[in-house]
């Protein structure tokens, strides 16, 4: 349930429309809802502004729609993050408005008030999702999904990675209205210093686990991230898009609410 959600169910009660016995009927969830493979946390967009995200890896099709609907009976945004394409089917037969990206390996669910307003992402920031190459698409696209799930403006600036700096200079001016940065990059790491550099709102980096046996899944990337010498760059686990995009739909919803 959202903020606005609960003061409309108040209004609600206080205008006469709804007995306080329904209204606490509506409110017996909260916190939580317990499905028995899982307890889904309704009280999270109330806490922290945002819904909670279901991760699908490990989970069957049955618990991911079980927890997918229980979080869109809320009526709030819903993502599902790591979705294997039987697992998406099943869930787009349920909720036949939700779509699935199987680049990204999300199904989400628009339902909000500001998903269909004109002008909403204004108030909601504007994030962009850059990657240092087309392998990186998948944890980039997942970052773009999530950041686009709850209501933030998405730039998508892929494959401008150091080996051809030019690409990255090509796109500068489309930073600058940015509101918070997600780079996703492999091998060794090293796209988000550059554009750390380049910038004056926070990045958050993405290693990813693309590159060759030196690599080493991503620790590589990790390791030169966390010694990025940008001192605006932080730093999420390897191929958490999610994680990163979530944390700069959170920035930029701030900063935009600042300078409005």
């Amino acid at each position: 349930m959202t903020s606005s959600a609960l003061l409309e169910l108040l209004a609600e009660v206080e205008r006469g429309r709804l007995t306080p016995e329904a209204a606490a009927q509506r409110l017996a969830t909260l916190p939580f809802e317990d499905l028995g493979h899982a307890r889904v946390d309704h009280h999270r967009s109330l806490r922290i502004g945002l819904p909670e995200v279901v991760f699908a890896a490990g989970k069957t099709a049955e618990q991911t729609v079980a927890i997918f609907s229980s979080l869109a009976a809320d009526g709030v945004d819903v993502l599902a993050t790591r979705v294997e394409p039987a697992t998406a089917q099943v869930i787009l037969a349920r909720h036949p408005a939700a779509s699935h990206n199987a680049v990204a390996r999300t199904v989400a669910l628009r339902q909000s008030s500001g998903a269909s307003e004109a002008g909403a992402s204004e108030t909601k920031g504007h994030v962009a999702v850059i990657c240092a190459g087309t392998s990186d698409l998948p944890i980039a696209e997942e970052a773009a999904v999530t950041a686009e799930t709850f209501g933030a403006k998405v730039t998508r600036l892929y494959d401008v990675g150091v080996a051809g700096l030019h690409r990255l200079l090509a796109v500068r001016d489309d930073l600058k209205s940015a509101h918070a940065i997600v780079v996703c990059a492999g091998m060794e790491g090293a796209l988000p210093s550059v554009v750390g550099g380049l910038v004056a709102v926070p990045v958050i980096a993405v290693p990813t686990s693309v590159g060759y046996g030196a690599s080493f899944g991503g620790a590589t990337a990790l390791l030169g991230m966390l010694n990025s010498c940008s001192p605006n760059v932080t730093v999420v686990n390897i191929d958490n898009g999610f994680g990163a995009a979530y944390t700069a739909v959170l920035i930029a919803r701030g900063a935009a609410h600042t300078r409005h």
